[in-house]
């Protein structure tokens, strides 16, 4: 009897799911209790880490992210535990200096990381090197990933390119990331047929049921080759999320694939979180808008995360009513801007500034630091060359940095250790301070109990 090929599985319930679908609002006391149970199921990881889900442990929901890793990691020892990580970008808004990057992938890995996924929202590999040599180190799994989106650059040899200079920096499997729900089954079947032909390791499909077919998707990339897809349970699948972990495995098997996943098992995770679920529709954070497929997202590319980010933005503004505006909005500021992949940071900054031109009711009005930071090439090179004019309407004659960035970031980490001597603790406390500085000085305060006297809350508030 012929051998069933293996398709891997990888849950994002812990991590895109929710933030996708409701702005990485699940709290660990949501998930705790089924962690146990999602170990047994057979995933080929769980995706619990990184994303938005540090920042919003420390910005909304007072949690320390360290300590949810490892507690994941206790919960769930058998199941190999894996984070996505934005390269020189790590989890914050900047990029950071080389030696904060290597601690964070050390630590990161201490704590419970078995696979990282990383990449760089340009697609620029310069802004990879540091990050995938810190995690060899570690023996840890590198999975560098290409950020699929859709240009006059972003051709078939452009993604071929991309993905061969991976495999020759020691990637050890290679995921398409889809952030957007763009990738057609034609395209992708096409693009993952191609991969095959030039590189030889696992390569992993991830995408977003935000314009109604990834579940097609998944299904030709497979056949196409693809070894590992990211689904989410149900209750926390479809509209801006994942295609559901037991539609896909049901389908699969019948199929003739081996998913390895338990049916059972996954039923009781899905009756789990239900009234979970339904508890986060209620009072309102989850949005329904964010639970039906929108085709139009083939035409603004816009990524579910970025798409509930963007609704909650308008929410505190008042202004949902400019929702369809902004979203035609959208593609005109990434055009202006080369078009870059939208994923973060750049998802967030291109809807920032769209979510600002309309709210302003003028273009260009109010432009976010970090929009100038990426306009002097501070984030890397843009896909496509930015129009010198707009450039300069934005920054003027500011110089434009050409060479990797973090080339020009001095050493953070034992500075900013010696800086918060007597508030930070632990050298993850002090990461957490490099990535968030402003919410994290209230978050160790609050974390520790114990009164900083004002004068050094403003010292130290006045180093960053």
């Amino acid at each position: 009897m012929e051998k069933k090929r293996k398709i891997g599985i990888t849950d994002t319930v812990l991590r895109d799911a929710h933030q996708s679908l409701m702005a990485t609002r699940l709290t660990f006391e949501d998930m705790e209790a089924i962690i146990p149970t999602l170990d047994k199921v057979g995933y080929a990881s769980l995706e619990c880490w990184g994303g938005a889900t540090f920042d919003a442990c420390v910005r909304f929901l007072n949690e320390d992210p360290w300590e949810r890793l490892r507690k994941i990691k206790e919960l769930a020892p058998n199941t190999p535990l894996q984070m996505l990580l934005r390269g020189q970008n790590l989890l914050g808004y900047r990029h950071y200096a080389d030696d904060i990057v290597e601690k964070f992938v050390e630590l990161s890995a201490k704590n419970g990381v078995d696979i990282f996924r990383i990449f760089d929202a340009l697609n620029d590999l310069r802004n990879l090197e540091t990050i995938v040599q810190a995690v060899k180190k570690t023996g840890k799994e590198a999975q560098l990933t290409i950020c699929y989106t859709i240009s006059d650059v972003h051709t078939l040899d452009y993604y071929i390119h991309l993905a061969q200079e991976m495999a020759k920096m020691g990637a050890d499997t290679l995921c398409i990331k889809d952030m957007a729900g763009i990738l057609t089954p034609g395209k992708g079947a096409e693009l993952v047929r191609a991969l095959k032909t030039v590189i030889d390791i696992p390569i992993i499909v991830h995408t977003h049921c935000t314009s109604g077919i990834a579940d097609m998707t998944y299904q030709a990339v497979i056949e196409a080759g693809a070894d590992r897809i990211d689904t989410a349970i149900s209750p926390f699948s479809e509209g801006t999320s994942q295609p559901a972990t037991e539609s896909m495995a049901i389908v699969l098997e019948e199929l003739g694939y081996d998913t390895g996943l338990d049916m059972v098992l996954l039923e009781e995770v899905a009756d789990y979180f239900r009234p979970i679920k339904d508890r986060y529709l209620e009072n309102g954070t989850l949005d329904p808008k964010m639970l039906t497929p929108d085709p139009r997202s083939l035409l603004y590319q816009v990524p579910g995360g970025m798409l509930s980010n963007m609704y909650s933005q308008l929410k505190q503004a008042n202004a949902t009513s400019k929702y369809e505006e902004v979203l035609k909005e959208v593609p005109k500021v990434r055009a202006d801007l080369g078009f870059p992949p939208l994923v973060t940071p750049l998802s967030q900054m291109v809807g920032t500034q769209a979510t600002m031109n309309v709210i302003a009711g003028q273009r260009y009005k109010i432009v976010p630091s970090e929009i100038k930071s990426y306009l002097k090439g501070q984030y890397g090179h843009s896909p496509v060359d930015i129009d010198p004019e707009f450039r300069r309407s934005i920054i003027g004659d500011e110089k434009v940095i050409t060479e990797r960035p973090a080339d020009f970031i001095a050493p953070e980490f034992e500075k900013l250790k010696k800086e918060l001597t007597g508030l930070a603790k632990t050298d993850e406390d002090v990461l957490t301070y490099a990535l968030f500085p402003q919410v994290a000085l209230d978050f160790l305060k609050a974390k520790y109990a114990e009164p900083v006297p004002e004068d050094e809350i403003v010292r130290i508030r006045g180093y960053f």
